[in-house]
């Protein structure tokens, strides 16, 4: 059997699908594909930018950020495309939203009340907005605990890009409440986008190593950190599979970016785009 014909039953035995943005039309826009890399539907179809998509529990809905009204606001839509909804209305950034695990709070960052982003909580309709962390520091890509009581995130202690190579970003966990933090990495670089594995036992997230990103896995309590890629190419925005057995990720260089999976105990890899620009963000249908 084929490689692409094993591929096609494992994403008919599962009905596995992804999200992901890319720029293949021109402008970032949010894509759903079958897991082996076929079946693409454009699911935005903006001219505007539109970025970092995530899965409802009941996988109906896909939440993202987007600045189709001039600066970036939180959106949700259903997963063919229709019931475009509005989550956030203000004048700075809203971005980043993930869904907790019983459908109800978004976790998201903004930067509403202070020159840096911090972390806030809405409820899944855009109500009841209140900010969770209140500093100076930069915070990015929140995600939640199976549990959905505690909050995995970045913090860094100076403001930069959300892609830079520079700074020393760590991964930090803390409760709902937004107290008892604690720090989670300690190397060398900037480390972000972590989360749990299904099992709750392991955290992924992505780092430099040698002034590139790389793929890190790590236990839920900071120890026994290892290096999944190692690679001469940069490996981001891992997302784990639903049997905690694959990752998906991005991987390429020189402008161009694609999806590919990885399977986090043999590290076979397997590419599911092939196009030039970038193809980004992917996060599973679970």
């Amino acid at each position: 059997m084929s490689k692409k014909e094993i591929l096609n039953n494992e994403a008919s035995l599962t009905n596995q699908e992804i999200a992901f943005v890319t720029n293949r039309d021109g402008n970032s826009e949010i894509y759903v594909m079958d897991i082996n890399g076929e079946n693409l539907r454009n699911i935005t179809k903006n001219d505007s930018l539109d970025f970092s998509p995530y899965w409802s529990r009941d996988t109906q809905n896909i939440y993202f950020y987007s600045k189709r009204d001039g600066n970036a606001e939180i959106y949700t839509i259903n997963s063919d495309g229709t019931g475009l909804k509005r989550l956030t209305n203000h004048p700075t950034t809203d971005v980043l939203p993930k869904l907790s695990p019983d459908g109800e709070t978004i976790v998201f960052i903004s930067d509403r009340d202070s020159i840096s982003r911090n972390i806030y909580l809405m409820n899944k309709d855009g109500s009841n907005i209140r900010q969770l962390t209140k500093n100076s520091f930069y915070e990015e890509s929140p995600s939640w605990s199976n549990n959905g009581q505690e909050i995995l995130f970045t913090r860094q202690l100076r403001n930069l890009s959300d892609t830079s190579h520079a700074g020393n970003g760590e991964i930090h966990i803390m409760d709902l409440n937004g107290k008892n933090v604690r720090r989670l990495t300690n190397k060398i670089g900037y480390d972000s986008g972590a989360k749990f594995s299904p099992n709750g036992k392991l955290i992924a997230f992505y780092g430099v190593k040698d002034n590139n990103w790389d793929l890190f896995i790590m236990n839920s309590d900071g120890t026994n950190l290892y290096n999944l890629t190692n690679d001469n190419i940069e490996c981001y925005s891992p997302d784990w599979s639903a049997d905690g057995q694959w990752l998906v990720y991005t991987a390429g260089n020189n402008g161009n970016y694609n999806i590919w999976k990885i399977n986090v105990s043999t590290k076979e890899r397997i590419q599911l785009t092939n196009t030039k620009g970038r193809n980004e963000s992917p996060v599973w249908k679970k």
